[in-house]
């Protein structure tokens, strides 16, 4: 019998930090945590290993620094048996442009790559430098893997990646589509063709990854053929603190008319707008909800213009796909908002989407399955598992070099 081996994971949000030590061949967690409203005036921690549980406030504006400090510092040396047990260190990169169209092992020159990419990315792709180079430290007999969210989107085909700019800037400087959410859009397309017995090379599917950073993709077959963030993670949907798409003029305007500098411009998009922006109250959809359903004007304008846009791209995406044989709703908000979900099918009744409004409160808290009612087109929720998949790509890797 196989000794028992797990893979530390690390995947950093943009105000997260999610940890676990994930068996690649079965995807348990022995060890689980997060790291939420980092950089925020009430960032903490929780966890849980085996039976026990445990919580941790973190000083006010601490962020994914600290996490990985507790973790390293402190829980994983309480668990000498599960350090015992690890094999790898994998890592979820969010950009890593056109140069990663698979997971790789960490270099040096895999680590001068994504901080050239870090710009591109520069909520997501610093924290998880700061996770590699921690992990390095303290585990440095492991090898360490990075997951790229871009490279399941390099199936994209010019038609789809390229924007409507002189050629040369592609051509000269890659810009260009990119995408997000691959390690999440990997699991659920392959659940979905485990769910509907077909085989995925057969599957037509429009996946939804909704938290704190949203995205969208048209699954064809398989692979990647569309997907609504672009050049950065700021294109495409409405999402906690970022303002998705937007008139480029608006740039200018700021700029010229406004005087906001660069740096200003930046913060306002990435941090400032979105749910925050609109409600003037929270990112958190949770915290939305409950202040709509007591007559929070703004809070409930937020969350129709999320579910109005999200509607929006889910329409089009039926033109590269033709046929949709499933709608995906994953991710915090996806998997757990039975708010989102029924009011984005409200706005999708034109394509015949008709919710089971009991099967949709039935849809939380890691529950899976169809939301739709008989006749529909088929919409599911499905919780990703995106630890799973960075453990099993970091397991091949590691047991490719034996």
């Amino acid at each position: 019998m196989q000794a028992a081996r797990g893979v530390l994971v690390l995947n950093a949000g943009s105000s997260s930090l999610k940890f676990a030590v994930v068996d690649p061949d079965t995807g348990a967690q022995r060890l689980s945590g997060i790291g939420e409203s980092l950089g925020d005036s009430d960032p903490r921690v929780s966890w849980r290993c085996d039976d026990e549980t445990g919580h941790l406030a973190l000083d006010p504006g601490a962020a994914h620094a600290a996490v990985l400090d507790y973790l390293v510092g402190e829980l994983l040396p309480a668990q000498p048996a599960l350090r015992a047990q690890l094999i790898a260190v994998g890592h979820r990169i969010v950009h890593g442009g056109e140069h990663f169209a698979q997971s790789v092992l960490i270099d040096g020159d895999v680590i001068a790559t994504i901080e050239d990419c870090a710009a591109l990315a520069p909520l997501h792709n610093p924290p998880g430098l700061l996770g590699i180079r921690a992990a390095r430290r303290a585990f440095a007999q492991l090898d360490q893997v990075a997951v790229f969210d871009t490279a399941f989107h390099q199936s994209l085909p010019p038609h789809a990646y390229l924007y409507a700019l002189p050629y040369r800037l592609y051509r000269e400087h890659r810009i260009r589509r990119y995408g997000m959410h691959g390690s999440s859009y990997r699991f659920v397309s392959e659940r979905a063709a485990a769910l509907l017995q077909r085989p995925l090379s057969a599957l037509n599917i429009i996946a939804t990854h909704l938290g704190n950073g949203a995205s969208v993709a048209a699954i064809k077959s398989g692979t990647s053929a569309d997907t609504s963030m672009g050049l950065t993670p700021l294109e495409g949907l409405v999402m906690g603190t970022r303002c998705g798409d937007l008139d480029a003029g608006v740039l200018i305007h700021l700029a010229e008319s406004l005087g906001y500098a660069v740096a200003e411009i930046r913060a306002l998009l990435n941090r400032d707008s979105g749910l925050l922006g609109i409600s003037g109250l929270s990112n958190d959809c949770r915290e939305l909800e409950r202040a709509a359903g007591n007559g929070h004007r703004g809070a409930r304008l937020a969350l129709e213009i999320f579910c109005y846009r999200l509607a929006k791209y889910i329409a089009a995406y039926t033109v590269p796909l033709q046929r949709v044989d499933a709608l995906v709703f994953t991710g915090g908000i996806g998997e757990n908002s039975t708010w989102v979900r029924a009011q984005t099918l409200e706005w999708l009744r034109g394509l015949g989407y008709r919710l089971d409004s009991a099967r949709n409160r039935q849809m939380r808290a890691g529950a899976e399955g169809a939301i739709t009612a008989a006749g529909s087109p088929l919409a599911l929720v499905i919780p990703t598992n995106e630890e799973w998949v960075i453990a099993r790509d970091a397991a091949r890797l590691v047991a490719a070099q034996e």
